[in-house]
């Protein structure tokens, strides 16, 4: 079991920059695939970023490929989400979260795949 604690949103301008970390509970915390998601209210969750076990793969979303960079430091149990050049639409509540499904390609994309997650934390951009 492993359990995921977000930090790290708040409140910034258009073309600011954040990072979220999510910490991870746990000795097994290097098994898992690592993805991070986004919600509005009223909205489906959306996919932003995953990443391998090893950290050796990451993909994206569309809207998010080139400001957002997803990476993770296994010794210290935490992924970490980049992200530059904010616009308003990126506002939502972010949420880290832990898979162990073992795919192909070693990233996991679909949030029905990911067993565990995080409480969420807020990030707003303002125009």
């Amino acid at each position: 079991q492993v359990q995921l604690v977000e930090s790290g949103g708040g409140l910034v301008q258009a073309g600011g920059s954040l990072r979220l970390s999510c910490a991870a509970s746990g000795r097994t915390f290097s098994s898992y695939a690592m993805g991070w998601f986004r919600q509005v209210l009223g909205k489906e969750r959306e996919f932003v970023a995953a990443i391998s076990w090893s950290g050796g793969r990451t993909v994206y979303a569309d809207s998010v490929k080139g400001r957002f960079t997803i990476s993770r430091d296994n010794a210290k149990n935490t992924v970490y989400l980049q992200m530059n050049s904010l616009k308003p639409e990126d506002t939502a509540v972010y949420y880290c979260a832990a898979s162990t499904v073992k795919t192909t390609v070693g990233v996991v994309t679909t949030d029905e795949l990911y067993g565990h997650w995080g409480q969420g934390t807020q990030v707003t951009v303002s125009s």
